[in-house]
């Protein structure tokens, strides 16, 4: 008889980002006099580089030429783009990664959904709380859920590794074994980082325990200091325990046209077998491969005008996180973030819940940020917003928090 998996009736009724456009329709359609500010969703609002446009230009009339036009991509994505991702993204920075083991995809929440796929059910997987839902999200439509309860003993699939002002957002290791492990830095939420000894400790750990660690790269554009990875290969020892997952979306601004990448290294067995080469012949039946033109405008995120004209953007954005984060402190708000990663996570005023200061700020400010709770059991109390907005705006939205909340 047909049925439905029950795993996907495990999950909250809806998407964190689903809910609050809900909440923001419901307001917009009683006051539409009033203009909202959204800081919420990290989405990017300058338009694409120039020299990104080109290259979709030149791509598109390629396609319009019996020559030059090509169909369905290679399973792992056009070499001369895996090359470049390499040469550029890790040889130049000391790590050991192959043009073989990248597979460029639509983007990073795609991998950061599948890649779960290629390991068994019964896998105990570790999640830094707050955390990006589709972590959480993914293993429960998998099957995995529920958590370890410190003080009952109970397990059952997810051990949450809580972070909070009180632990600098650095997770403890896991009390107890975990065999994937969820890492995003810098911080999705939260915009921390882990120093690169922090990170060391991990891949450590995960050898140790035969674990695999998914690392989520996709915001290490917007590191600004010093000892902070932008790669988990550059620490040692991390070609046999982690996979690194990376986006176009935040660094490029291709929100809209989806792009991205997995690293798999041959170097990462389980239990004997190639991680690589399953995630390969799992990549080779599910998908496609990411348009040629796309990749092509991939590729031109690696020129010489490319390299400025992003560096450009990230800066706009950075500068858009400063103005946030010291408003917010001028106005006494504790805040993390907004220095290598273009999130500013602050605590809610006191006894305030981070759903209800998510409707006072809308309802008294007109502004739209992300509740803290949506990203998991240690988000609640805190709150996100984000710098990828518009600079103008930003300010206005930080003028109006800081005549809320004059100190």
């Amino acid at each position: 008889m047909l049925s439905i998996n029950e795993n996907y009736l495990k999950l909250n009724e809806n998407y964190l980002f689903s809910d609050i456009a809900k909440k923001v329709a419901a307001y917009e359609k009683e006051n539409p006099e009033k203009e909202i500010i959204r800081l919420g969703i990290g989405d990017v609002t300058l338009p694409l580089a120039p020299a990104i446009i080109e290259a979709l230009h030149i791509a598109v009339d390629e396609q319009s030429n019996p020559a030059t036009f090509r169909g369905y991509s290679p399973d792992l994505g056009y070499s001369f783009l895996r090359e470049l991702i390499a040469e550029k993204d890790f040889t130049d920075h000391g790590c050991e990664v192959y043009s073989d083991e990248i597979f460029v995809s639509d983007g990073a929440k795609s991998d950061s959904g599948n890649i779960q796929e290629i390991f068994g059910q019964d896998v105990i997987v570790a999640l830094g709380d707050p955390v990006y839902p589709v972590y959480l999200d993914s293993n429960t439509m998998s099957g995995r859920t529920g958590v370890y309860d410190e003080a009952t003993g109970k397990f059952s699939g997810i051990v949450y590794l809580p972070t909070s002002a009180e632990n600098n957002f650095v997770p403890s290791l896991p009390s107890r074994h975990a065999d994937l492990i969820y890492l995003c830095y810098p911080n999705n939420p939260t915009g921390t980082t882990l120093t690169k000894d922090e990170l060391q400790a991990w891949v450590d750990y995960a050898n140790e325990e035969k674990a695999v660690i998914i690392f989520d790269a996709a915001y290490e554009a917007y590191i600004s200091e010093e000892n902070i990875p932008h790669s988990i290969y550059e620490c040692e020892g991390a070609r046999t325990c982690a996979i690194e997952i990376r986006s176009f979306s935040k660094i490029a601004g291709f929100t809209g046209l989806r792009l991205g990448f997995t690293v798999v290294p041959k170097d990462l067995l389980v239990d004997g077998h190639s991680v690589r080469d399953l995630w390969a012949r799992r990549h080779g039946t599910k998908f496609n491969g990411a348009p040629y033109i796309i990749q092509r405008a991939g590729a031109a995120v690696y020129t010489e005008e490319g390299q400025k004209q992003i560096a450009e953007q990230i800066t706009y954005y950075m500068n858009n996180a400063k103005v946030i984060r010291e408003g917010l402190i001028a106005s006494g708000f504790e805040v993390f973030g907004g220095i290598n990663a273009p999130y500013v996570w602050l605590k809610t005023p006191e006894g305030m819940g981070s759903w209800e200061f998510f409707d006072f700020l809308l309802k008294n400010a007109q502004i739209v940020g992300t509740p803290g709770s949506g990203f998991g059991p240690s988000g609640e109390g805190y709150f996100r917003l984000t710098g990828f907005g518009n600079a103008e705006k930003t300010q206005e939205a930080v003028r109006r928090i800081t005549q809320l909340f004059a100190v």
